[in-house]
């Protein structure tokens, strides 16, 4: 087969004065999304990258629109792509997380790295979060203003959503991924679906989900279609004594066919099987053999790291 054409390079689109979203396309595995906030007397960034040369690329797109320093980095949740920049994007800076989120990254430290061995990753270094919280923060960027909410166990235990009450901006982490199939495997499926309905409240204008496009609250609707038919895939899976991967292999995703990384049907359907069988929320699965069988539900071709 020829190789895959290269994915366009990183754009930082502005949504708003001092607002922007540095979107990777196309959204796949490690290509994920950031937010750029820039006030008069502070800057900050929502996730980083995962690569140092993606961390690079990010911190160059800063500097062009602004001489001042990042200060502030706001992590969305612990997974490496989000994160494993900040110290070259930001050396230095405060980095603001959920406490579950400080948690997991000082648990796994830099393990994304042994899932995919043959990336290049750089020198990137571990930055914990320096500054954390458990429901509610405000962080004050010039003029904006910064609510960042913990939304409960939905794509990972310690998700928070940065959210511009002002501008009705969303930087939504990887609860929201427009275009790209939801990631429920380490986090909740039923959670997912109440913190899509809390962000609905919050009745947001425009949507940076962790990856794919901007977007607007059409999201939030496919987010919640594509959950529940998983969850209704479950309950016909387990009264039928099927695995999650046979009961992938049975489902017809109709509507949701054409999102981005399919292959994690499968890992949404153990975590809706455990959330049936009376797991709670967060509970731990081994990540390893669910990759496995994604990539056998992919016809044998390995989950790749695009970054």
């Amino acid at each position: 087969m020829p190789p895959s054409p290269a994915p366009p390079p990183p754009r930082l689109d502005e949504l708003a004065p001092g607002v922007y979203a540095y979107v990777q396309p196309d959204g796949g595995w490690c290509l994920n999304n950031a937010g750029v906030l820039i006030g008069d007397d502070a800057v900050a960034v929502v996730d980083t990258a995962a690569t140092e040369r993606r961390a690079r690329a990010l911190r160059a797109a800063v500097a062009a629109r602004t001489p001042r320093p990042v200060g502030t980095v706001v992590l969305t949740h612990h997974h490496g792509d989000h994160h494993f920049g900040t110290s070259v994007v930001a050396p230095g800076a405060t980095v603001v997380a959920h406490e579950n989120t400080r948690y997991e990254m000082a648990r796994r430290g830099l393990a994304l790295r042994d899932v995919w061995p043959g990336t290049e990753w750089g020198d990137i270094r571990l930055a914990l979060p320096t500054l954390t919280f458990r429901d509610r923060a405000v962080l004050r960027i010039g003029a904006l203003t910064v609510e960042l909410l913990h939304i409960g166990t939905a794509h990972t235990t310690g998700d928070v959503v940065a959210w511009l009450p002002d501008r009705r901006i969303l930087f939504a982490g990887d609860v929201l991924m427009p275009g790209c199939t939801p990631f429920a495997l380490m986090g909740s499926l039923d959670g997912t679906l109440r913190a899509v309905e809390r962000l609905r409240a919050l009745e947001p204008e425009t949507v940076v989900g962790g990856h794919g496009p901007v977007a607007g609250p059409e999201v939030l609707d496919a987010t919640r279609d594509y959950l529940l038919l998983v969850r209704a895939a479950a309950r016909r899976g387990l009264a039928a004594g099927l695995t999650p991967l046979e009961t992938a292999l049975r489902t017809d995703l109709g509507d949701h066919a054409g999102l981005r990384d399919p292959e994690r049907l499968v890992a949404n359907l153990h975590r809706a099987y455990a959330e049936e069988s009376g797991a709670p929320p967060g509970t731990e699965i081994r990540s390893a053999p669910v990759f496995a069988e994604m990539a056998r539900y992919n016809g044998g071709r390995p989950i790749a790291c695009h970054a």
